[in-house]
């Protein structure tokens, strides 16, 4: 069982098509890379709490509870460093309040659906996380190689 983790991908219409807001990581776990924004679930917290907290501390930004939907799930699996195993459940949005803006974690930036930043993300993005921007609502598995880099086993598990 990896750590509870919860993400949410904010939608958005932009004059060039759909956009989703992604962030490259400042510090911490996956520093450098372009990553959808979230964290731990809190003690007490439901995944779509967490969720809706994690999105004001990194991008300042109120999320409508009532506009955050399900996405699925990712189960990441780190066979060559367990501890870094997460149980990630993800969320979509498409309305909240403020403006987006910089933290000491995280530079977030918009990005087109149809041309994401796959070059600067985990290498397991590609194989879920268009499907999951398209509305599809599935859980993953995603096992990494001894790398902790490569993919070495992915699967849509429902």
């Amino acid at each position: 069982m990896g750590a509870a983790v919860s993400i949410c991908f904010l939608l958005r219409d932009g004059a060039a098509g759909r956009e989703v807001l992604l962030g490259r990581k400042k510090r911490g776990f996956g520093h450098g890379k372009v990553v959808g924004l979230g964290g731990h679930i809190e003690p007490g917290e439901t995944a779509a709490q967490a969720a809706i907290r994690e999105l004001f501390e990194e991008a300042c930004v109120v999320l409508d509870p009532a506009a955050v939907q399900p996405g699925g799930s990712v189960d990441f699996r780190f066979p060559a460093k367990p501890e870094w195993d997460m149980d990630c459940r993800m969320f979509t949005c498409t309305a909240w309040t403020g403006e987006v803006c910089e933290t000491e974690e995280i530079a977030p930036a918009w990005y087109r659906v149809d041309a994401l930043p796959l070059e600067d993300m985990w290498q397991d993005a590609d194989h879920w996380l268009p499907m999951v921007l398209a509305g599809t609502v599935a859980d993953f598995l995603v096992e990494m190689a001894e790398d902790n880099e490569t993919v070495a086993r992915f699967a849509v598990l429902g």
